[in-house]
This record gives C-alpha cells, structure tokens and sequence, in this order.
C-alpha cells in the first residue's frame, strides 16, 4: 500500500531539549494510525512538523509524496488538522466558525453550502448551528472542531488527543464519526493518551523521549510481550505494589484501576512467590490469576526494558 505520511529520520530540537531523534514511521493510505506514548514523548511536536507549523533540525517528511518543509503550502491544503487545544473562536457561532475555515482554504460558496450541512447533521450538530462555541459541551466543540478539520475534504486528518478531557460516552460517539470517515477513505492520524482507543487503530506506534519503542498492529503488539501477565486484586494496592517492585520474580508492576498487573516471566512460577510476599507485606486476602495480556500492558513493559 501507498504511505499517505512518511517520517523519516526526523529530529527536532528546542534549545538542548531533544524533542524527536531520528524517528521514523509510516501512516498507510485509509488507514487509522494512533500514536501513543507519556507526555512529554513528542506527539504533538511530530504533528506540528507534519502540518508544516515548525521546521525540522534533521529528516524528512512527505504527505502524499509532497515534502512538506519545500511545499508546505501545498502539503497543508491536502490534510486536516485538530490540535490538542480547543482552537475555534469562542464569540463564533458553529456555522460561522465553520464558514471561517472554509474561507481560509478557499472553499467554494456552493461547495460550502453543502459540505457544511453534511458535517452539521453527520456530526449532530445541526440544531446548534447558531450557538457560539463558548456555550458548547465539551464532546460538542470536539466535534466541531473536527468539522472545521475537514470543512475542505482533505485526504489526510492529524488528530492531537482529540478526545483528552471529554467524558466516556462522547469519547465513543466522537470515534464513531471517525469509522464513518475512515470508510469514505480518509486517512487518520491520531495521538491518543487512551489505550482503549489506540485498540481501535489498525496500527500503533508507542513512542518515548521522542524515539519510537515499537510499532505494530494491537494483536502484534500484545503477542510481542515477552512473559505473562498477573492480575491481582487486593485492597491495599499502593502497599503491595511497593511490595512487588522488591520481589525478583516480578519484572513490572502498575495499578489498573482496582487490581494491579505484574509482569513476570511465568505465571505459574511467580503466583506462589507473589503471595508469599504479599503476606510478608500484611496482605493476607488477594486474588491472582493470569491474564491475556492487554494492549497498555505491552505499552509499560516496553517503557520498562
């Protein structure tokens, strides 16, 4: 398949902050890509250089076969971009922020007119067209601005945890409109800080200070962790976790929600060994047993080597 996005080699700095080191990854034509990593990893500089708002210290990048730092112009009427900022004018009513866009890409009146109302009412917005965006919900400005992302139809959307800060059930609806707009084609480039949505991408990178740790499909990605994973359910999770982090056995251990997850390299070895600890910890009632490991369990044990 065609690479709608190649990065290749990239470095930027700021000051003698080394933001991004020599990363390199490919985001393939209609296809949805999640970057994920801790803040601070260079998701949001690796899209700002890829919309062409900051200059690369070293590499390459291309959209569409487009280099982006020699025609940027060019590279940015193609693509789409969210920031992680709410950046739509507050004193604007939804329509008249998104007439705004579509007069800063030259969008036709008539093109306009109907491309307006297919986002309107696609993205349920249509009854709120003469609210100002100040008075909106939070689902509701991401949702306009992903209206206003693609009020020119680009071929390519970079999404900047687009859902960071909004509640579980528009988190859902918000991604439903991403299918819909991925199965017309379009390719999505997304940074998610949320496990649960890197599942739904067909390919994730995880990156850190900058470098990449692995890419892969989340299947690829599970099945690369290298040992088992323990979930165990207690009540006093901050103790045994100080507790694990001395057993030999237990190479990482993270709260997930109400259990916490030790990696160990076999299950049926270190259970025996965690409860022994456990009980010199004076933790004397906790479930254990293996489980399949999740998608943020290969994420901290990569973080980890």
């Amino acid at each position: 398949m065609t690479a709608a996005i190649e990065i290749s080699e990239v470095t930027r700095r700021f000051g003698t902050t080394l933001a991004l080191d020599r990363l390199s990854l490919d985001v393939l034509e209609g296809e949805i890509f999640a970057l994920v990593g801790p803040d601070g990893a260079g998701k949001t500089t690796l899209m700002r250089l890829i919309c062409g708002a900051l200059a690369l210290d070293g590499g390459t990048l291309q959209v569409e076969g487009v280099d982006v730092m020699r025609e940027t112009s060019r590279v940015q009427a193609s693509i789409g971009y969210m920031p992680q900022r709410f950046s739509l004018y507050p004193d604007l009513t939804v329509l008249e922020n998104l007439r705004f866009y579509g007069d800063i890409f030259g969008v036709p009146a008539a093109q306009f007119a109907t491309h307006a109302k297919e986002l309107l009412e696609g993205f349920v917005l249509a009854p709120f067209g003469g609210r100002l965006a100040e008075e909106l919900s939070g689902g509701m400005k991401q949702k306009l601005a992903l209206a206003c992302a693609l009020i020119h139809r680009p071929s390519t959307i970079l999404l900047d945890e687009p859902t960071a800060g909004v509640d579980p059930v528009s988190r859902g609806e918000f991604w439903r409109i991403l299918y819909d707009i991925n199965r017309n084609g379009t390719t999505i480039f997304v940074s998610t800080p949320y496990m649960d949505e890197a599942e739904r991408a067909v390919r994730v990178a995880f990156i850190t200070h900058g470098s990449l740790l692995s890419k892969g499909t989340p299947d690829e990605l599970k099945r690369s962790l290298r040992g088992n994973v323990v979930e165990i359910l207690c009540a006093q999770r901050s103790v045994a976790r100080r507790a694990l982090r001395e057993e030999p056995l237990v190479r990482s251990v993270e709260i997930f929600g109400e259990t916490l997850h030790a990696l160990v390299a076999s299950a049926s070895q270190a259970i025996p060994q965690i409860r022994t600890r456990l009980l010199g910890a004076g933790i004397g009632e906790a479930s254990l047993r293996e489980i399949p490991p999740s998608l943020e369990d290969a994420f901290v044990a990569k973080m980890a080597l």
